[in-house]
């Protein structure tokens, strides 16, 4: 006999039926009152609706860096807000409702007490207005500089990333540029009393958040390169982001952003060291989490919630009729695949799929979307339970699906899902 409701062969267990599956799912958090997630249409903050004075236009894929750093003022300072979503051109077809309102298309906007406001910048500065900057605001001067630095940091970014070398010195010569760089950041963080700019987060913070969580991801991926490793202040200071559920329910991984990149930076170039290299294979195919030379996960240092299993699961199940309309994972066979995959999600048992499904299972391994779909942990184990049973493929456990795409993401359009989607 195996686990209690795991159907077994003498050899190995057989996928569980959807309809036993869905009893290992759990109700899903309250999304209005709850703690920071990215499927909220409303957040309350425990104030009546009548309390409303704010609608914050977004992206469906909860990936644009502006938005992010609007969304953690909101969340940070408790504001209640409805949200309106909208498709970023890389995805789909930008919505022609937005298009009316916003006519330049551009995200993230707001409305405030029926005031309509655009740019990252000038919302937080209204916003700051309205309820009160979060700590320090924009125009303290403490921040100004910081906001200087944050600008420098971007610009020695992408003269590393998005630019091709043209060989080795090239390559060393734009670390290092982007790395003298990140030192002012530390210095700066170092005269402060904790890990963040000043006494306490503040909007200097929030302006950095963005991309340095995106440096984070894409110079692992592409360069070989950890910040978090090769600098400790930087480090500190995410771990202390890393305690607030507000960052948390924000936070994507290096997967989605490695991926997500490109299209929008215009191109992201690759060192090729054998680093570089064996770091982007771990990102792609796991084994997740990962680990540096230390044994820290340089990707997050918030540790894994005991209901991260369920938390994908649960996703799965309320988006499965949606998915199995997507070529790659149609029919009975993929529906038995998937089965297996998710069957080892709860039981952490391997469980075979039928012959030919590695190539699906794996195409929905590489479109998880954090925190699109779901948070990083939850993301982590539904992308190991779908590597681990492809793995065990009968006929080509090593077979890979099509590359994603770099100069778009319109397989990431979200508009086959929108019916499916929570109604707040």
């Amino acid at each position: 006999m195996g686990e209690p409701g795991l159907v077994t062969t003498a050899s190995s267990p057989l996928p569980l039926p959807w309809s036993e599956l869905a009893t290992w799912a759990q109700p899903e958090s309250d999304r209005v009152q709850g703690s920071t997630n990215a499927q909220a249409l409303l957040r309350l903050f425990g104030q009546p609706e009548s309390a409303l004075r704010v609608t914050f236009y977004r992206d469906h894929h909860a990936w644009c860096p502006y938005c992010q750093k609007v969304w953690l003022w909101l969340e940070e300072k408790r504001i209640p807000y409805r949200i309106r979503k909208v498709t970023m051109f890389c995805y789909g077809e930008k919505e022609r409702w937005y298009r009316q309102l916003v006519p330049s298309g551009m995200l993230p906007a707001l409305e405030l007490d029926g005031e309509r406001i655009t740019e990252s910048d000038r919302i937080l500065e209204c916003l700051e207005r309205a309820f009160g900057p979060l700590a320090a605001g924009l125009g303290h001067p403490q921040v100004l500089p910081l906001r200087q630095l944050e600008r420098h940091l971007f610009r020695a970014w992408c003269q590393w990333l998005c630019q091709p070398q043209p060989g080795p010195a090239a390559e060393q010569d734009a670390r290092l540029r982007f790395q003298r760089t990140a030192a002012r950041l530390e210095q700066a963080l170092e005269e402060g009393p904790g890990p963040f700019l000043l006494e306490e987060l503040s909007s200097a913070d929030l302006v950095f958040v963005p991309y340095l969580e995106r440096m984070n991801a894409s110079l692992a991926y592409y360069k070989g390169f950890l910040l978090r490793q090769e600098h400790p202040s930087i480090d500190r200071w995410f771990a202390a982001l890393e305690q607030r559920s507000s960052y948390l329910g924000t936070q994507s991984d290096f997967h989605t952003h490695a991926h997500d990149l490109p299209p929008q930076m215009g191109g992201c170039y690759a060192s090729g060291s054998a680093a570089q290299q064996a770091l982007a294979a771990r990102i792609d195919r796991g084994p997740w989490p990962l680990r540096d030379a230390s044994g820290t996960d340089p990707e997050t240092s918030a540790p894994e919630p005991v209901d991260a299993a369920v938390v994908a699961l649960g996703r799965m199940l309320r988006h499965r009729v949606t998915l199995q309309q997507r070529p790659a994972l149609a029919g009975p066979v993929m529906d038995q695949a998937l089965r297996c995959a998710l069957t080892h999600l709860v039981h952490g048992t391997p469980c075979p799929p039928p012959a030919g499904t590695a190539v699906g299972l794996r195409a929905l391994r590489d479109r998880i979307s954090v925190p699109r779909d779901m948070p990083l942990h939850a993301a982590r184990r539904l992308r190991t339970s779908l590597e681990t049973t492809a793995a065990l493929d009968p006929t080509d456990p090593s077979a890979q699906p099509e590359s994603l795409p770099v100069h778009h993401r319109r397989d990431q359009d979200p508009q086959p899902f929108l019916s499916s989607a929570p109604s707040v």
